[in-house]
Formats: C-alpha cells, sequence, structure tokens
C-alpha cells in the first residue's frame, strides 16, 4: 500500500453500496492478499468471502452490498487483538483499491454468518464487513449514524498519548507524531477510541481503556479488538518508514487507572 497517511485519513466506514459485485481482478487481489495477513501476536485469523445472496445475509444498516468477509479466531487470550490487528490490515488494503468496508459486530443475524463461515465449537467470529463500491449518495440512515456517534471527530492526542507517567501528555514535537496521529485515525467500535499508549523508557505501552457493555461470548472484548486496530496502524507507520520493532507481551508494571489493562509493548530498533 503507498502512502498510508492518505489511506488511513481518507477512509470512512461505508454503509451504502452501488448494488454493484467487486471485479474480478479486484476479488483476487484481496484473496491474494488475505494469504499473507499474520499478526505479532501468531494467532492465524481465517478470513472467509461470503457472497450475500447466496447465503441470504445482511444487515439493517447497509444498502447495496453484495459480498461479505468475516473473520475466524480460536477462543484464547490475545484473540481479540490479533483479529482486530488482521482484519484492519485487510480493512486498509481494500480502501487501497477503492473498496468500501464497514465493521459490524451487532447489527446483523449473526447465527446465519456464523453457519456460512462454517463457526466452529471453541471458534469465535467477532466482526464481519460488507465489501463493496460506495454508493454516490450515503443513505438517510448511514448520515444520521455517522452523526450520532461523531464518526468524523477524534479525541485530542493529549488524552491518548502520554509520556513517563499516566496523564502526562506525549508532545506533538515527538517524532513519532506522523505515526501516532495515524493511531488516532484508527476506527473503533462508536467511536470510543479505547487504545492508550505511554511512552516510557523508549518503549510504547498500549492500554485498553476498558467501558461496560463490550464483552461477549461471541464477539470476545471489542474494545480489545480496537486496541489491535490501533496497533496496526502503529506497526504499519513503522514498516512504512523503514522501522522495525520489537513487540512483546511483558507488562511493566506502571501505575494507571482502576479502568485500564496492559495489552502489548513495542520497542522501537
Amino acid at each position: 500500500m503507498d502512502n498510508l497517511a492518505e489511506i488511513v485519513m481518507g477512509r470512512k466506514s461505508v454503509r451504502s453500496f452501488d448494488g454493484n459485485p467487486i471485479s474480478d481482478q479486484h476479488r483476487k487481489a484481496l484473496e491474494e492478499y488475505i494469504k499473507g495477513i499474520s499478526n505479532p501476536f501468531g494467532i492465524p485469523v481465517e478470513f472467509v468471502l461470503l457472497d450475500a445472496g447466496e447465503h441470504g445475509l445482511s444487515s439493517p444498516v447497509l444498502t447495496g452490498e453484495q459480498l461479505y468477509v468475516t473473520g475466524k479466531v480460536e477462543k484464547k487470550p490475545y484473540a481479540d487483538v490479533a483479529f482486530g490487528y488482521s482484519f484492519e490490515r485487510l480493512v486498509l488494503y481494500a480502501w487501497s483499491l477503492g473498496i468500501g468496508t464497514t465493521w459490524i459486530g451487532g447489527t446483523m443475524k449473526r447465527e446465519l454468518f456464523e453457519a456460512a463461515a462454517g463457526v466452529k465449537p471453541g471458534e469465535m467470529m467477532p466482526c464481519v464487513s460488507p465489501l463493496g463500491y460506495p454508493a454516490k449518495k450515503k443513505s438517510v440512515r448511514e448520515v444520521m449514524m455517522r452523526k450520532g456517534i461523531g464518526a468524523d471527530s477524534r479525541i485530542p492526542a493529549e488524552k491518548l498519548f502520554f509520556r513517563e507517567q499516566w496523564g502526562q501528555p506525549l508532545t506533538q514535537a515527538d517524532e513519532m507524531a506522523e505515526i501516532l496521529e495515524l493511531v488516532r485515525w484508527a476506527p473503533s467500535a462508536v467511536n470510543k477510541q479505547p487504545w492508550r499508549i505511554l511512552l516510557k523508557d523508549g518503549v510504547y505501552h498500549f492500554y485498553e481503556k476498558k467501558d461496560k457493555g463490550y464483552v461477549s461470548e461471541a464477539t470476545g472484548d471489542l474494545q480489545k479488538i480496537d486496541v489491535g486496530i490501533a496497533l496496526c496502524h502503529f506497526l504499519m507507520g513503522l514498516e512504512e518508514q523503514g522501522m522495525q520493532a520489537e513487540v512483546t507481551v511483558r507488562d511493566p508494571g506502571l501505575e494507571i487507572p482502576n479502568d485500564a489493562e496492559y495489552i502489548v509493548s513495542v520497542a522501537i530498533k
């Protein structure tokens, strides 16, 4: 993908599609890209493309969709974070091709999607997404949904990214400002942006700022998925700039609020 910032900043969730199937060329490109998707946790995420008409799939928040992609992952520690990371890589690649997506975790008949995707015991299918070309005009429902969740706004950086201690802002003058801006604009469930990053002794520690009501047996922890999305933007930003990173899961034991949970650490080599 060229110009990650342009892709991240330009991407919008799409709920109104033009009703046309994606081209054979784009479908083959997606299928090929999916084969190479991995995540820092080594947890396989299996993607399945599903024809909406063939399987009777739909969502009340969508119009004109012809194709869906689902992801399945074994229920285990860090499965949610790994899913978010892997699924976002696909979402960004799709947008680079001009293909619209939107993360859907609840506004669908989940049992139909799980049956079509072949979800097995011990697996979960946290989210699905339509894949298609955006309609020229958004539906009224889509316009209202975006307005309702403030989809085009984000929490200020000083409330998301800290240096040395929780709550002490990591200033925009930092050399990582551009990459952190990619993180700030990552999508999240109802735009809650539950990720926090604390830079301590040169290591970027990722945390989940937890809200109630985002965990279920079917989806896992949706806010951990969101942290995985943020991590994806961070690491892809480093990749684009030719920087290497070491990802570890070792809680540094820093002082954090009661509603925060350590997720992962990234050291830049």
